[in-house]
């Protein structure tokens, strides 16, 4: 398969050294939609600050974000960094889960099947259920939980060939941060098809986890509603990477850190989790 297509320059900036995309939902949903019809591979992903904070925290993992066709504002506080570092004017972030229904709702309209890859299978039994009901037009064309665990030899070869023999047109990865970013990296060489890390858009809309008041959302609290929906297991993530998100953002906007990018990664990683 050919080289993947990069996204061009003039539409990515620097937050914190990882590359964001200055964009919005219609053309984040246009590039996923395009690559799908083009039959070529593409990886999409949307970060919130957690996922901009893995890149900085490692910086192989970052050269790997900045190697993504598209990484879209996933947050507020993300999008609030690309207006206030390089005056982009963006008026709405770009969610991962609200992405997720404008691509689907694209996909059921054009007749291109989607491959739901990740999560448990209690989840899907629920999630398939509920974007059926939501685009009855869809075509599911597989799907597949994850194995919680790395992948063997051999066998990142034989998902892809499971993935290309269904006739999907689209994976959706659904492994949590930075399992799934990781993952679509790692697959993207072996697929004709773009790759969308979704975060927790399987649990939303399999109805699990329930969405913040819109207020909440648009004042970039959604951290909070979710430290209150799940403390043991997201304390650290917002209480300790936040104020560092914050703290950099400041260096960087200030000029008392440069904040340079890694050079997007080209070498498959050696293992990951499928």
């Amino acid at each position: 398969m050919g080289s993947p297509v990069v996204t061009t320059p003039r539409t990515k900036r620097n937050v914190l050294g990882v590359l964001v995309d200055a964009t919005d939902y219609a053309t984040a949903t246009d590039a996923v939609v395009t690559a799908a019809h083009e039959r070529r591979p593409l990886a999409l992903t949307a970060l919130a600050v957690h996922g901009v904070m893995t890149g900085v925290l490692d910086p192989a993992h970052n050269a790997r974000l900045n190697s993504f066709d598209v990484v879209t504002p996933d947050g507020q506080p993300v999008r609030w960094a690309l207006n206030l570092l390089h005056g982009a004017g963006l008026t709405d972030r770009v969610y991962g889960p609200t992405l997720t229904l404008h691509v689907l709702s694209r996909f059921a309209d054009e007749g291109l099947p989607v491959y739901l890859y990740g999560s448990t299978e209690e989840t899907l039994a629920r999630l398939i259920p509920a974007l059926e009901r939501m685009f009855p037009a869809l075509k599911i064309a597989g799907v597949e939980p994850s194995k919680f665990r790395a992948v063997e030899p051999g066998e990142d070869a034989e998902i892809a060939d499971r993935i290309r023999s269904s006739g999907a047109r689209l994976v959706l990865v659904g492994l949590g941060c930075p399992r799934q970013e990781v993952f679509a990296y790692a697959m993207r060489p072996l697929l004709d098809m773009p790759l969308m890390a979704v975060g927790a858009a399987f649990d939303y809309h399999a109805g699990l986890l329930r969405k913040p008041p819109p207020w909440m959302q648009r004042a970039g609290l959604e951290w909070f509603w979710r430290l209150g929906l799940e403390p043991k297991r997201l304390w650290r993530r917002y209480v300790i990477l936040n104020p560092a998100y914050l703290s950099r953002l400041a260096a960087q906007k200030i000029g008392l850190w440069k904040a340079r990018p890694p050079a997007p990664a080209h070498d498959r990683p050696a293992t990951f989790s499928v």
